[in-house]
């Protein structure tokens, strides 16, 4: 008699390991954790947390402003990443608003890439590189370094806000996976 085990076929699937996206999201979660005390005390947060608070909402909302400008000028100069990149940008403008930023401009705003000159080294005036891949990974450096920044300020803001930085933080890391694996 055979078992009914056996008569099935294995699974092409290799076993299951943690995924880098994974990983990465579990990180922001822990630090979002560790970040999320206020310096309050039992009436709320004093006045100079709310103040800096202020600062680093309206510094992160200017961040995400300008990384969404960015990703409108490669979009601009490389119509053939618009697919890849829209989503992300459209993420960032979210994560503006939600810090209470203006709208930022559409990627039809942006100057074309045909009427920008290249440089010598390959970028155009704005420092969008003329390589599609370049460009990618200037993407990635940006949301990287904006992402480790926004961490670093989880000390000092109030519990709310600490939150919204660190959850934007794994968002920003998640793009730069999403930016870079296309290339692995």
């Amino acid at each position: 008699m055979s078992s009914a085990v056996s008569s099935l076929p294995s699974s092409p699937r290799p076993p299951a390991r943690p995924r880098r996206r994974s990983l990465l999201v579990t990180a922001a979660g822990a630090a979002l954790l560790a970040g999320c005390t206020g310096s309050s005390g039992p009436d709320g947060p004093d006045a100079a947390t709310v103040r800096a608070g202020d600062r680093a909402r309206a510094r992160a909302a200017r961040d995400s402003a300008a990384l969404a400008g960015r990703y409108a000028a490669v979009i601009a100069a490389h119509p053939a990443l618009a697919e890849r990149l829209r989503p992300l940008r459209a993420e960032v403008v979210r994560h503006a608003a939600a810090f209470g930023g203006a709208d930022t401009p559409s990627p039809a705003a942006s100057p074309s890439g045909s009427a920008r000159a290249a440089g010598p080294d390959g970028t155009t005036a704005d420092a969008v590189p003329a390589d599609g891949k370049d460009a990618l990974a200037r993407l990635a450096a940006a949301e990287r370094e904006l992402a480790d920044r926004r961490m670093a300020a989880l000390d000092g803001v109030p519990g709310e806000l600490a939150r919204l930085l660190a959850s934007v933080a794994a968002a920003g890391a998640g793009h730069v996976y999403l930016l870079t694996e296309g290339d692995r």
